[in-house]
């Protein structure tokens, strides 16, 4: 993922995206779905209600009567769902699991504040259309590797090349904060007595690698104050021209996270790790976000308090200490809701996740069976993971002046049953084709033996 040295699928697959480019269909410039029940999120769900689009963005929401309008949707019967937004996924950055070749996910080193999860995106990812045909229309693929792993990117789930799908280029910074876990374990009866180490040195360790994240940040601020009123910094793929002489690119990476416009993501799931890694970012003022979050419902009151939002990567995490219910995991979003904390709905980042990023519609409907209210289900999907991005002001909910970023359902979206019937993207229809449509029609279609 160095901006400097794309890796060898990226350079194939823009060739092969030239090669076999075609040109655009015009949309239509205006759109109207009507008498559908339209879930605005940041408002009342409406009854028999219109959206109406023009030029990629929504015009009107309600009762508009009959709008003229080139394209006209009948909605009768199904439901209005703006595009729902996945956060701390690893989708474009890895495929096949088990084949080395296509991950691309992790850099060396513990401190990478320089590397760019956009230009490693494959943008011919078949996971990226498995993920879309279940309403997700944008995704954040996170870096890993290290303690501070760089930044993330927004994808939106559509396009040709990796620059049309850099929705956001400049997602978050991504902090993984070390365990306070220590292990006990007498050197005799280690596994491994050669990398055995004691409780002290476990301690010292971590002590060091959060003295030396702390002192990072020292010196960004630092850089950012030396640079004065200087021009933004150019990042990689953001400008065509140069960074000024003198520039340094890890320093340049973290000046818009010194200045606040840019969100750092904290993953940190003990309680211990939570409450330290907010300690850390309210001294340093930085724009906070929880990600993981495991063990935040027990501090739920603390993170209000802070308004700090947690993406919460563990519907289906087993519980993790004895005494905890079977549901501890199932009821957390609901006590972090009620307390006031805005809770998204995450995928996470194991070795599986980039696959299951289209269940994340049933995780949270797997939270509403355990307390957690619809409507807080639904905006955990949508507006509360464009908050916690800073792109509410384009995604997230059906309003006048954002994106036409939206998809008709057969049903409630967290019913099982229910399926994405259409979907649009910036007034664009986008084809909801994947690996299991064609799997599904191929098999669909075999002939059957004869019988004997």
């Amino acid at each position: 993922m160095n901006p400097c040295l794309p890796p060898c699928h990226l350079a194939v697959g823009l060739a092969i995206g030239v090669l076999l480019a075609v040109p655009t269909v015009t949309p239509a410039t205006t759109l109207l779905i009507r008498d559908a029940t339209v879930h605005t999120v940041s408002g009342p769900v409406l009854n028999s209600a219109s959206v109406l689009v023009r030029d990629g963005r929504i015009a009107a929401v309600g009762d508009l009567g009959q709008p003229a309008a080139e394209e006209i949707v009948d909605g009768r019967g199904l439901h209005v769902y703006p595009g729902l937004v996945a956060l701390t996924t690893t989708l474009g950055l890895t495929e096949v699991e088990a084949v080395r070749a296509t991950r691309d996910t992790t850099e060396v080193g513990a401190f990478r504040p320089d590397v760019f999860a956009w230009v490693a995106v494959n943008p011919d990812s078949e996971l990226i259309p498995v993920a879309r045909a279940n309403g997700i229309t944008h995704a954040q693929t996170v870096p890993l590797g290290g303690i501070l792993s760089g930044h993330s990117a927004v994808l939106q789930l559509a396009g040709w090349t990796v620059e049309e799908l850099a929705f956001r280029r400049l997602g978050a910074l991504h902090v993984f904060w070390p365990s306070f876990d220590l292990d006990h374990t007498p050197k005799e009866k280690a596994p491994a007595p050669d990398r055995w180490k004691s409780v002290e040195d476990q301690e010292r360790d971590r002590d060091q690698r959060l003295a030396a994240l702390d002192s990072l940040f020292a010196e960004a601020e630092a850089y950012q104050a030396a640079r004065g009123n200087h021009p933004p910094p150019v990042l990689p793929g953001t400008a065509t021209q140069r960074p000024a002489a003198g520039a340094i690119p890890a320093w340049e990476a973290m000046v818009p996270v010194i200045r606040g416009e840019c969100p750092v993501f904290l993953h940190a799931d003990g309680i211990r790790e939570i409450r330290s890694a907010l300690a850390w970012a309210a001294r340093r003022k930085l724009r906070a976000v929880l990600a993981g979050g495991r063990d935040a419902w027990r501090i739920a009151e603390e993170l209000a308090a802070q308004k700090v939002p947690v993406a919460y990567e563990h519907v289906f995490t087993l519980p993790p200490r004895e005494q905890d219910g079977y549901d501890v995991q199932f009821r957390a979003p609901a006590v972090l809701a009620q307390a006031g904390v805005p809770v998204s709905f995450a995928s996470g980042l194991d070795r599986f996740a980039a696959s299951n990023v289209r269940h994340l519609p049933y995780e949270a409907a797997q939270a509403v069976a355990f307390g957690l209210s619809a409507d807080e289900a639904v905006r955990g999907l949508t507006l509360n993971p464009a908050r916690a991005l800073g792109l509410d002001d384009r995604l997230g909910s059906l309003e006048p002046g954002k994106d036409a970023t939206f998809f008709l359902c057969s049903g409630d979206l967290l019913d099982l049953r229910a399926r994405v019937l259409r979907l649009w993207i910036e007034g664009r229809e986008t084809s909801l084709e994947s690996r299991h449509t064609r799997l599904y029609e191929r098999y669909r279609q075999r002939p059957v033996p004869a019988s004997p």
